[in-house]
């Protein structure tokens, strides 16, 4: 624990000559830019560029109305929506949708993901679908050629 102290000492007065040091080694422009990230060293990142000022929404969208009336269309096929479809994602849609995921063997959340989507015949067929493996490597007994038959 003593060590400790002095040891952290040093390595702040080595930070801070090699800094001084590159500073008056270079030009005039270098001193400053060295200046500036000593003195900015210990500060965090602030605000980026106005460039960017919209920033991205996290999280899934809402889906559009066309597509919201196809899902209860879907759920209306399958007998777990009672209603007209009106592409609103009310209470009888959420409703209507952890029926169909509860018999379908699927969590009833009443929210849209992509197995439910697939089941309903809306989604993607790899939906949910594990990537490829890949090939496993077989020893190489296994896959030694047969030796050539021998002349006489």
């Amino acid at each position: 624990m003593r060590l400790r102290t002095p040891i952290t000492a040093g390595l702040a007065l080595l930070l801070t000559a090699g800094t001084v040091w590159s500073a008056t080694s270079t030009s005039g422009k270098a001193t400053r830019t060295s200046a500036k990230s000593a003195a900015s060293a210990g500060k965090s990142r602030g605000k980026r560029s106005s460039r960017h000022s919209t920033r991205r929404q996290r999280g899934q969208k809402a889906p559009a109305p066309e597509r919201i009336s196809e899902i209860q269309q879907a759920l209306a096929k399958d007998g777990s929506f009672n209603g007209k479809p009106n592409g609103k994602w009310d209470d009888s849609t959420v409703e209507a949708m952890k029926k169909f995921q509860a018999g379908h063997g699927l969590n009833p959340s009443g929210k849209l993901d992509a197995v439910t989507l697939q089941k309903l015949g809306l989604g993607s067929q790899t939906a949910g679908v594990a990537a490829p493996m890949p090939p496993v490597a077989t020893s190489l007994l296994a896959t030694k050629p047969a030796q050539p038959a021998q002349r006489q």
